[in-house]
């Protein structure tokens, strides 16, 4: 005899029952069928909620009820034909009449014992099986129902009764020798004690009733329908990438149902496995989906891990003392103040030391586990030879569990490294020595965090997802979508990183989707987001909490560097051109790079320098390697190179700095290029990658920009002096020429001084050839002490620029 289980979403709605008859006619020419059925869905809250108004004494408990008869009564209108209906709802209203009157009696006394609850939660069940019996039968079906009071016998322990399997057993096996039917319908849930009282064997008891009745039958198989396609590797209401485990041992069932994976009620395994009977979950909704098998082994050749789980509304209980040292029955007393307070500790840590002890508790029993702990430690407490009860609530335990991960080297250092990759903080540790289960306790907060993190960490075939927040969408924030999402399909297909933009500001507007904006319309969904404020972009970045977070900063603005301190405090790394935050004070500079070190992001900024070209990377490896900087000589600036090689006979100054600033490579105000501030900023920032102590102001300047134009209160009037003093800048170009040099505007660095300013380049130096808006850099070190290295290229432009953040954002992706 088969045994299968229909869950509540199985049942919920007439339309759902007519799906599990489909599966019943497709199981019953095998062989027959025991079907155990749970309340419609929906139906055991409203029960509770019914029970717990009437005990207050709110008499809304009526209305309730009400809503309780209007569901059974429409599935039997829509479910059986209306000729036959008349017995159905005959048995469905005396049912709803008892389930009336003990509603009554609590409301009356103001008393809901565990006992009565029992009572009024059984005839979800009840009500329930007796429509969908009627409705097989009426369908053709030979079949009858099933009642588990005369054959599931268990204790008296309400709200979730012990069985007591060598009676159940007995009992089981005599009932069903007498039942000749193909098909029996069964209502999960509910048993009876020894007295014949109504108890529960606990929420989601349904699939314990099942398994009890394969385990006695000897079932070739349980199979429980549900509304998901087997267990998954991690609850895909948080982790949408999360997909059907194929085959899963008992044990790791076991775990991961133990830490809150829905789909299998915890108790369920034991009877099966005690006979090696398979579970095979099923979804009713997709019936063509393979679904999960639990058996004995899963395959030793798949996942490492087999799933990820978490237990949520948890708080952690923290005792410590010197008094507790060496002490013998310490924990004893401390686990049998628990258990007389009738508390499940879901968690235990001790160190080694016996200094501390850590538990788990579900949250709701915070208050009796306090009083509980403080009584049976009373004098210790008051004595100072215990340190005062530490309590933590809001808190979560997320599991990794899988048994080939038996005395597989690294999977806790994996775990982690990821979580403390993100931010995440790590409460607590548990790992036992069966090495199957790994449980860490967490901020609820971090909990969708944490599950991706892992998910996309230990499940490779999924995608890695870095999530993007980007502030500044001019020239190279343009550039730089377009790039994101020509290279999106081609990063999913071959790296297996999807690449989420999450927000996009300007200085007006900003707007946030978690789930990825459309960069087809990228302007349209900003312009319709909210006004921007740096303050609150922040806030939503820090409240959202997503894995592989980036912030990106395209601005040259000042106050918003000012905060990458605070998101590298919430391990977000930062990639940005603007060179503001690396040539603040030599403090903070470094204090932003401790900062990352310390929270496990990156601060990545090699377009400060050189915009896409490997300048910063290359000194770092330098660095890194052992080399040491002597001389740094370059061309910095490609908007001035740019400015240079293009002026000259015909062409006025004014208007190859105009043509300059409209291709891009110039900051939207020309003046900070041509006063050598930039250039002063970059090699300050070579200098200090260097490994070099330096200010910005220790870098002189030789300004060759008339103060009129500098002083200049607009833009255009900038443009305006500019053009008036036209000859200033032709005497500068005639002795170039004369000579037979070129202009450049150099940075150098030697002997511990640095300066920029024009220089005339003759036609020996490797700067000569320069052209358009290139950049070069030559490094003197004692690696290469004649013959200098030189990265050369275009350093200016949106384009290259974007290709340089992009570039970073990829070391980020590749480095977690």
């Amino acid at each position: 005899m088969l045994v299968l289980k229909f869950g509540g979403t199985s049942v919920a709605s007439a339309k759902n029952i007519a799906l599990v008859k489909e599966v019943i006619l497709e199981k019953q020419a095998e062989q027959p069928l025991i079907a155990v059925v749970s309340a419609l869905g929906g139906i055991t809250t409203q029960l509770v909620n019914c029970s717990t108004m009437a005990a207050t004494g709110d008499a809304e408990y009526i209305k309730e009820l009400a809503l309780i008869e209007q569901k059974h009564i429409k599935t039997i209108q829509e479910l059986i034909p209306l000729k036959k209906q008349a017995k159905t709802l005959s048995k469905v209203k005396i049912l709803l009449n008892d389930l009336e009157d003990i509603c009554r009696g609590v409301f009356l006394v103001h008393e809901l014992t565990a006992k009565t609850s029992d009572k009024i939660l059984s005839f979800g069940e009840r009500l329930s099986s007796a429509i969908i019996a009627d409705y097989f039968i009426d369908s053709g079906f030979d079949a009858s129902l099933a009642d588990p009071r005369d054959f599931i016998v268990t204790d008296s322990n309400y709200g979730r009764a012990e069985v007591d399997f060598e009676t159940t057993n007995k009992k089981i096996k005599a009932y069903f020798d007498h039942v000749d039917n193909q098909l029996v319908v069964c209502p999960g849930f509910i048993a009876a004690s020894r007295s014949g009282e109504v108890t529960t064997l606990g929420r989601g008891g349904s699939d314990y009733t099942a398994a009890i009745l394969a385990a006695a039958l000897d079932s070739a198989e349980l199979e429980i329908w549900t509304d998901v396609s087997g267990m998954m590797t991690a609850d895909p209401r948080l982790v949408s990438s999360a997909y059907a485990i194929p085959h899963i041992s008992y044990e790791e069932a076991m775990e991961l149902s133990h830490f809150g994976a829905k789909v299998i009620y915890p108790p369920t395994i034991q009877p099966v496995l005690e006979k090696n009977i398979a579970v095979r979950i099923k979804n009713t909704f997709k019936r063509s989906d393979a679904g999960t098998i639990i058996q004995q082994s899963s395959t030793m050749n798949g996942s490492l891990i087999k799933g990820l789980s978490c237990i949520q509304n948890i708080a952690l209980f923290n005792l410590s003392g010197s008094g507790m040292v060496g002490i013998p029955n310490f924990s004893h007393r401390l686990f049998r103040a628990l258990s007389n307070a009738r508390v499940n500790v879901v968690m235990i840590t001790q160190a080694s030391s016996e200094h501390t002890i850590c538990v788990g508790i579900d949250a709701a029993d915070a208050g009796k586990s306090q009083a509980a702990i403080e009584g049976e430690f009373a004098y210790e407490l008051a004595s100072h030879k215990i340190d005062a009860l530490q309590i933590e609530t809001r808190l979560a335990i997320i599991a990794l569990v899988g048994s080939n991960m038996k005395e597989k080297i690294g999977v806790s250092g994996t775990m982690f490294s990821v979580l403390g990759q993100n931010g995440i903080n790590i409460k607590a540790i548990a790992q036992g020595s069966s090495e199957k289960n790994i449980s860490v306790v967490i901020h609820e907060r971090e909990v969708k965090k944490a599950l991706n993190s892992l998910h996309e960490s230990f499940f490779l075939s999924e995608k890695k997802r870095m999530n993007l927040f980007i502030i500044g969408v001019g020239n190279v924030g343009s550039a730089l979508i377009a790039q994101l999402r020509k290279q999106k399909q081609y990063l999913s297909q071959h790296h297996h990183i999807d690449l989420k933009v999450v927000a996009l500001a300007n200085s007006r507007k900003m707007y946030f989707e978690e789930e990825g904006i459309n960069l087809k319309n990228w302007q349209e969904h900003l312009n319709e987001g909210e006004d921007m404020n740096v303050s609150a972009f922040l806030d939503n970045m820090e409240s959202l909490n997503l894995r592989n977070s980036i912030f990106i900063d395209n601005t040259a603005n000042a106050d918003i560097a000012a905060l990458y301190s605070r998101v590298l405090h919430k391990s977000i790394s930062v990639v940005t051109p603007n060179k503001i935050a690396c040539t603040n004070t030599y403090d903070e500079y470094v204090n932003l790079k401790q900062t990352a070190l310390q929270y496990k992001s990156k601060f990545l900024f090699e377009t400060n320098v050189g915009a896409g070209l490997p300048v910063i990377n290359t000194l770092n490896d330098l660095i890194k390697s052992g080399d040491e900087i002597l001389k740094i000589e370059a061309v910095l600036s490609g908007s001035l190179n740019f400015i240079f090689n293009n002026y000259g006979p015909g062409v006025s100054f004014v208007d190859v700095v105009r043509q300059a600033q409209v291709e891009g490579y110039t900051e939207p105000d020309p003046r900070i290029d041509l006063s050598g501030v930039d250039v002063k900023r970059k090699i300050l920032i070579l200098i200090r990658e260097s490994g070099l102590h330096m200010e910005l102001d220790d870098i002189p300047a030789q300004p060759f920009i008339p103060e009129a134009c500098m002083a200049a209160e607009s833009i255009d009037a900038f443009f305006d002096q500019l053009a008036a003093h036209e000859s200033t800048f032709q005497k500068l170009i005639g002795k170039a020429s004369k000579a037979g040099d070129k202009i450049k505007y150099v940075a150098t660095y030697n002997k511990g001084k640095a300066q920029t300013g024009l220089q005339f380049i003759d036609k020996s130096h490797p700067f000569y050839n320069l052209e358009g808006k290139d950049n070069i850099v030559l490094f003197t070190t004692k690696r290469y002490p004649e013959q200098p290295l030189v990265i050369k290229g275009a350093g200016a432009g949106a384009e290259v620029t974007a290709s340089g953040i992009f570039a970073d954002i990829m070391r980020i992706a590749n480095a977690n």
